[in-house]
């Protein structure tokens, strides 16, 4: 659901103050329903545009990759862009017929739980589901994406725990960091 509304010029002040403390709740998922901020400024008039939580995403709004992946942006981070190689660190929230079943959201850390990390394109070696794997990639740091994951990126013919075989995931994923090397450039993963 959106919220339009129009302010004065004269209030432009207010409005950026309000957008950016907006701004700081949005990314904490679950502790605001707003999801988006946006404030475009006129010559005469202010447009304040809010994006609220709480209408699922169509499906049909979500872009589908060649592997049955299906990826929408929340927000599109600032950062820069996780790709191969890169060592990310997350936070996730993972969905089971709209129930969670396992988060890094719970606990003490960096925005009420502990971040989870892994090398991007790792998860042929098992570290790391290949749906998250392959969701991450193309992500920009402070961005949010939310994924279906098909059975064949997620936990397979197998299932785990309460999870039955051939189930369909979702993640809603927020790309906190990509961590840099001590020189500055990318940790590039070498394989000899």
């Amino acid at each position: 659901m959106l919220i339009i509304f129009f302010l004065p010029r004269f209030c432009e002040s207010r409005a950026r103050a309000i957008a950016v403390t907006l701004g700081r709740k949005e990314s904490t998922p679950g502790l605001s329903p707003i999801i988006r901020v946006a404030v475009y400024i006129g010559n005469d008039a202010l447009l304040v545009v809010l994006q609220l939580r709480g209408e699922k995403i169509p499906e049909s709004d979500f872009t589908t990759l060649p592997n049955g992946l299906k990826y929408y942006d929340i927000k599109v981070g600032g950062g820069p862009e996780a790709v191969k190689g890169s060592r990310v660190a997350v936070h996730y929230v993972a969905k089971w017929k709209g129930i969670t079943f396992m988060t890094s959201r719970q606990g003490l850390g960096v925005g009420g739980g502990t971040p989870y990390g892994f090398d991007v394109g790792q998860s042929e070696k098992g570290n790391v589901l290949k749906g998250l794997d392959l969701g991450v990639q193309g992500m920009r740091v402070g961005g949010q994406r939310l994924l279906i994951v098909p059975p064949k990126l997620a936990y397979g013919s197998k299932g785990v725990q309460e999870i039955p075989p051939n189930a369909t995931i979702e993640l809603d994923v927020e790309l906190l960091t990509i961590k840099q090397s001590p020189f500055g450039s990318p940790v590039k993963i070498v394989e000899g």
